[in-house]
């Protein structure tokens, strides 16, 4: 922190000499800035107050726009309340139009974790929009008296309802880009199925032989899971489309003009395209923050199912040569420093190490819901960070998987047919004719001296070889059979 304050000042100082600071003051007292920053005296402090995780605000582009969004909707809404001069209301909006374009964001300087319930991510979205829009009207930075970042940008506002908003629109728009993703891989893992539904291999349970099946119907399988992952996801998201706007500091909608809390949502609704709507009690809505916890606990679920297919693919291709080896993953890089020829399933690694990190998220996500204190919750920006975190490293993720690993596996075809015909779990099918302690007799027989369960049954005349042939068709017994009645 003290690194941070010393380039601060030696960054003021070096533009002493040729004029290029302005003076700003808040409550606390007076404060030179450099004179082509958008952001003003508020956001200053916070960024001497919060070098905690290093990410800052313009890392989320989602959570700028949206609160884009909503200082564009509340300029508008007080506008058309009287609440607000019209050139004021003009050159707000226009800056919110710029900042969605991607324009200033690389003056959203706050770190993500933060006291004051989020009110430094509010004052970085008030300043600069003030100070661009001051420019827009013809003013300098600073010349708060045409423009205000409190009185004008922040009218009508808290931001005890602004944040949670921006928070929930921004976690949604990350959601959609992370279902992309998903719907993405998906896809990869359906064609591998179609492509592998002929290699017949062994399933395994508890890593013991079962019965047979087809990679096909392995891949299939994890298609459904990131399918079901994917539903849940845009299901849940719609819930963080019930939002708090018009509340203001806890509920009551104090220092807001009358119709502003409905208008506002409509507003809000209007500009960003999305079905939001007003909570149904923003005392409620300003101090619970459940929506978060649902989101975070589908994030996980997804995060779990994620890694078990990750946790498969790396035991499917380990080996090459001593493990099970039934597929083969591209190579994507050399795998040790001292074991020449070595190559590690890196992807499914990492993919796996974010799904640990988004597991760890849900925690902190519901233990920061639960420090909710009556009228508001302070611990929201931990939530945002976790959960915007979250669902770009779950898309970086998916994307990585999906382009780096699912599309390039191949299958030991001939590996996997051999592994089939000597595997014990071929008895399984015989339980209907034989009886199980017969088929057991069979299976220990096989273990114990090496042969085969057909030779076995053929040996002892349990069975005739076509009997056999039909009952021991792995490709048979990959495929429910009809049953009757």
């Amino acid at each position: 922190m003290r690194a941070v304050s010393a380039q601060l000042s030696a960054a003021i100082a070096a533009q002493q000499p040729l004029g290029g600071i302005r003076t700003e003051h808040d409550s606390l007292g007076t404060r030179e800035l450099p004179a082509e920053a958008y952001y003003g005296v508020q956001t200053l402090r916070a960024v001497e107050n919060f070098q905690i995780s290093g990410i800052k605000l313009r890392k989320f582009g989602h959570l700028v726009n949206a609160l884009a969004h909503v200082k564009k909707a509340a300029a508008l809404a007080n506008a058309e309340l009287g609440a607000l001069a019209q050139p004021k209301a003009d050159a707000i909006v226009a800056a919110c139009d710029e900042l969605l374009t991607g324009h200033l964001r690389e003056n959203f300087i706050v770190d993500m974790v933060q006291g004051g319930a989020g009110t430094s991510t509010n004052m970085n979205a008030n300043e600069v929009i003030a100070n661009r829009g001051l420019e827009l009207m013809g003013h300098r930075k600073g010349e708060y008296r045409y423009l205000h970042p409190n009185d004008d940008v922040n009218r009508s506002q808290s931001t005890n309802d602004v944040y949670p908003t921006s928070v929930k629109l921004g976690v949604y728009l990350s959601l959609q880009d992370a279902s992309a993703a998903l719907g993405e891989l998906q896809n990869a893992l359906r064609a591998k199925a179609v492509e592998f539904s002929d290699v017949i291999k062994m399933g395994r349970t508890q890593l013991q032989d079962a019965v047979p099946m087809t990679l096909g119907q392995e891949f299939g399988a994890y298609a459904v899971m990131i399918g079901e992952a994917v539903n849940h996801l845009q299901r849940i998201g719609g819930d963080l489309l019930a939002v708090n706007m018009g509340a203001t500091a806890i509920g009551t909608g104090i220092t807001s003009p009358p119709g502003y809390a409905d208008l506002v949502t409509v507003k809000l609704a209007e500009i960003t395209g999305l079905p939001i709507v007003q909570a149904e009690n923003l005392v409620e809505a300003t101090q619970d923050s459940g929506d978060f916890v649902a989101v975070s606990a589908t994030l996980k679920r997804a995060a779990v199912q994620l890694s078990k297919i990750c946790n498969d693919l790396r035991l499917l291709s380990s080996g090459p040569r001593a493990g099970l080896g039934e597929i083969n993953l591209p190579a994507m890089q050399p795998g040790s420093s001292i074991m020449p020829g070595k190559v590690n399933p890196v992807i499914p690694e990492v993919v796996s190490q974010v799904c640990f990190q988004l597991i760890g998220y849900d925690m902190t996500v519901t233990m920061a819901a639960e420090a909710s204190q009556l009228e508001l919750n302070m611990a929201e920006p931990i939530m945002a960070h976790d959960l915007m975190m979250g669902t770009m490293m779950l898309r970086n993720a998916a994307v990585t998987l999906t382009s780096r690993c699912i599309t390039g596996i191949t299958a030991n075809r001939e590996h996997c047919r051999d592994l089939v015909a000597h595997s014990i779990g071929l008895v399984t099918a015989l339980v209907p004719t034989l009886g199980y302690e017969q088929s057991a007799a069979i299976a220990k027989e096989a273990l114990e001296s090496g042969g085969s369960v057909y030779d076995l049954v053929l040996e002892r005349g349990a069975m005739t070889k076509a009997e056999l042939d039909d009952l021991l068709s792995p490709e048979k017994m990959t495929a429910p059979r009809s049953r009757r009645l």
